[in-house]
């Protein structure tokens, strides 16, 4: 995961699971997986990473993350999905 969608999560609270792609041996594996979940090939030829999910919908990528940070979405979509309790 990047390291300031890393430090945004961590510095909010939230203990996010963290799968480095590129040090995980199954990596290649689990990127199709996240591509095929995140309805990615509908939008776009390939997964954007960090691929970021919240109570297990996909999110997006850094740019959403950074967007709902700065609307002021984020924090209550991780409360509702049980992930900060604020």
């Amino acid at each position: 995961m990047c390291h300031v969608v890393k430090q945004l999560l961590f510095g909010l609270g939230v203990g996010p699971t963290i799968v480095e792609l590129d040090r995980d041996a199954s990596g290649t594996d689990i990127h199709a997986l996240l591509f095929h979940l995140s309805g990615a090939a509908v939008v776009q030829p390939q997964l954007v990473v960090p691929a970021v999910f919240v109570g297990g919908k996909f999110l997006g990528g850094i740019e959403s993350v950074m967007a709902c940070h700065i609307n002021g979405t984020l924090v209550p979509l991780l409360r509702d999905a049980g992930a900060l309790w604020l």
